[in-house]
């Protein structure tokens, strides 16, 4: 049997994290991790396309309670998989959506960089 540890937060309480975060900067990543250390490569290739055009940008750690994380972001932006960009409160994508905006040339503006 699998250690599980227990959530630091429940549903409730990370749905009214998500919603704080998500009001109170414009560009915000839910991953795996954080900025110093990305627990995902995923969460990693997000980071760095985000920094390439932004400096200002909000991470959030998604691991001590990613069950219910994942829970609030699906009810947020109708995706499950982590990572998750938001701009100005709304859901862009996860990274591979961030990999084809930036081959389009389409992620710094969507980030918000050209404002």
């Amino acid at each position: 049997m699998a250690f599980q540890p227990e959530s630091e937060l429940t549903t409730e309480e990370a749905t009214e994290r998500v919603d704080e975060v998500l009001s109170e900067h414009d560009v915000v990543l839910f991953m795996k991790g954080n900025r110093l250390m990305p627990q995902c490569g995923y969460s990693k290739r997000a980071l760095g396309l985000i920094s390439q055009h932004v400096e200002e940008f909000e991470t959030v750690d998604v691991l001590p309670a990613l069950p219910e994380y994942r829970e609030a972001l699906e009810a947020q932006g109708g995706w499950e998989t982590i990572p998750q960009t938001y701009v100005d409160g709304e859901f862009v994508g996860g990274s591979d959506i961030l990999v084809e905006l930036e081959e389009r040339g389409e992620l710094g503006e969507t980030l918000g960089a050209d404002a």
